[in-house]
Formats: C-alpha cells, structure tokens, sequence
C-alpha cells in the first residue's frame, strides 16, 4: 500500500506538564468535556483490549458508560469472549481518540466486575429493545444464520410483553481501575506529545512524566 497520499500534517496546542492536573481523572474530565462540547460524535467510544490467559490479544469498540476516581466502566454480556478473556486474566487497556482534537487517551489497568446491584441500576435504564437484544444475542457464539437472532429477539419480545425485562444472569459491567494514563496531542513533523500519568504502588500517588513520541 503507497501511503504517500495519505499523510497529513497536524498541529495541536502542546501539552506542557505544569499546565496538566495532577490528578489524570480530573485531566481526562476535562478533556472529555471539551469533547462532548465540541459534538464530536459518541466521544464516550473507545477500544477496549484484552488477551486471553496464552496472552493472545483481542479489541473491539465498546461504550464508556460511567467513569470517577474508581475506574471506567463499561457493560457487556460475561459469556462474550471479552468476559471470558477477563475472567482468565483481568487486565485491559482502553484507547479513546478525539479525532477533531487530535488527541489521545491510552488508559490500563486491572479489571473487576461492577456490583449486581450498580448493573441492574444501569440495565433497567436501557432502552427496551437493547434489553431484549442482550437476552436474544448469545454474544461471540456462532450462529446459524441472521433469522436465527432476529428469531430469538421475537421471541423475547413476545415473552416479555407487557412486563418489566429483568437482567440476565450472564450481563453486567465490569470496571477498568487504571494504573497508567497517556494523555497525547498530535503536533508538527510527529513529534507529538505525550504525557504520562504512573500510579506509585507503594505510595497511591500519581508520577507524571513526558514520553518521546
């Protein structure tokens, strides 16, 4: 592939380490902010990454749903192949990119299930027919044909009707508690900047220190 066409040159504010929040969440607040004000549209999506208990990795786009100083959390079905990856080795990283900012967020970290009582709150929330979606799709499992889940949808639907939809068992949000943050703004001649946020174990504090790009 000749990617000569392709190349573009861009320029952002620089990041400068003194003018960044010592806190990263209260930074990746801001920055999230600035996002949803300028409509950059579903700011909240990001790549989540897992592997596998041999290490192979996996990534796939999923929603940001709720983020503090507990962690970023997200919700899924727990038979998927994510949650099994998760189940096996609790680790993730995430990557949100702000395309008309030019900026980057990589977070990683550990993995825990939210509580049933924090995912029933946010299922009951959904739209109606995310909720029949979640018991109609065996998610990552193979499947005959397009009929068969719109089959089970239906039959759900049916089932349901006229009744509150409660959770399944297998569905219910897991959360990312970070132990890095790498804020990155694109600049000139692709010397971009990084900023890098480090959790000291030993003290609970966060290091800041600048990545070469």
């Amino acid at each position: 592939m000749d990617d000569r066409n392709l190349k573009k040159e861009y320029s952002g504010n620089h990041l400068n380490e003194r003018d960044m929040h010592p806190n990263p969440f209260c930074q990746f607040k801001k920055w999230f902010q600035e996002a949803v004000r300028d409509n950059i549209e579903e700011p909240n999506a990001m790549t989540l990454a897992t592997a596998d208990s041999s290490g192979m990795p996996s990534a796939r786009v999923v929603l940001l749903k709720q983020f503090d100083e507990h962690g970023f959390v997200f919700y899924t079905n727990k038979e998927s192949q994510k949650g099994e990856e998760l189940r096996d080795n609790p680790y993730a990283a995430l990557v949100l990119y702000w395309y008309k900012q030019l900026r980057q967020v990589r977070i990683s970290g550990v993995v825990e299930e939210v509580s049933q009582e924090e995912s029933e709150r946010y299922f009951s929330s959904r739209p109606k027919g995310s909720q029949l979606g979640a018991w109609a799709s065996k998610q990552s499992k193979v499947i005959k044909s397009r009929q068969q889940l719109d089959d089970a949808f239906a039959d759900y639907e049916n089932t349901f009707q006229d009744k509150s939809i409660p959770m399944p068992a297998y569905w219910g949000g897991y959360r990312v508690k970070p132990v890095t943050f790498e804020f990155w703004q694109s600049q000139a001649n692709r010397l971009h900047d990084r900023i890098l946020y480090k959790l000291n174990a030993e003290t609970s504090e966060w290091e800041i220190s600048r990545l070469a790009p």
